[in-house]
């Protein structure tokens, strides 16, 4: 479902390698959980996926499409969550969602239908006519999330999608990634947090400087390493080398 091939991005005319030849491809149906330090070239790799940035070398496909020859193809089954929720603040939260729906072309039953379902999930239901502006962090982030779950996508692409999340929040959030995937869809979402990663995902890649240094189940990753390590251990082991 997301097909990344020999890919490398770099800044500062050059001088920054953010991305280094980086070839990964995540399965339909999967949670892939993407791991590294900070700076290492998570959130470079992210938007490179998104179309938000445009490679120096390779490509990347999402659903089979191309994201720089077909990127309105590729967009339109892809929703994001930035690491920074990033919204229409003085828009109200049911303006924003609306807004959402009507550039994915969500058609109005099903839009209100999952508009109702995850503004009570998540609890948001009373906020929802006040002005964004007047949200919280973690409110921001859940009506941001809820924008990200009403097209019905195909891919879903996450930056550190815990983050400002109250522990209930964060559960419904785990069950929805999920049930996502036992739909068919495919998840990709990066974190810092080990025990999410290790619970969760199907498979977890390890990026360091750019390079993509691990990449398997957990099962897999323990095996190369040490049988019975953490996932935290072995992070820390492969990213201090």
């Amino acid at each position: 479902m997301i097909d990344i091939r020999n890919v490398s991005k770099s800044y500062n005319k050059g001088q920054i390698k953010a991305v280094d030849d980086l070839t990964l491809t995540v399965r339909p149906g999967e949670i892939f959980g993407f791991l590294g330090p900070n700076g290492a070239g998570k959130t470079t790799t992210i938007k490179l996926i998104v179309g938000l940035l445009k490679p120096d070398a390779g490509t990347i496909a999402v659903a089979g499409w191309d994201t720089q020859s077909e990127p309105l193809r590729a967009k339109a089954v892809t929703t994001y969550v930035p690491d920074t929720p990033a919204i229409y603040e003085r828009l109200t939260g049911l303006e924003y969602l609306n807004f959402i729906g009507d550039v994915y072309g969500v058609p109005k039953k099903a839009r209100l239908e999952r508009i109702e379902k995850w503004l009570d999930i998540f609890e948001l239901a009373s906020a929802v006519s006040s002005p964004i502006q007047s949200y919280s962090h973690g409110m921001k982030q859940k009506i941001v999330l809820i924008a990200a779950l009403l097209p019905g996508p195909k891919v879903m692409v996450l930056d550190e999608p815990m983050v400002g999340l109250d522990a209930r929040a964060a559960h419904h959030m785990k069950e929805m990634m999920r049930e996502h995937c036992d739909a068919g869809g495919t998840l990709f979402f990066s974190t810092h947090i080990m025990e999410v990663a290790e619970k969760l995902c199907d498979r977890i890649g390890i990026i360091h400087k750019g390079r993509l240094i691990a990449c398997g189940t957990m099962e897999e990753l323990q095996t190369r390493n040490r049988e019975e390590q953490s996932l935290e251990s072995i992070f820390l082991e492969l990213t201090d080398k």
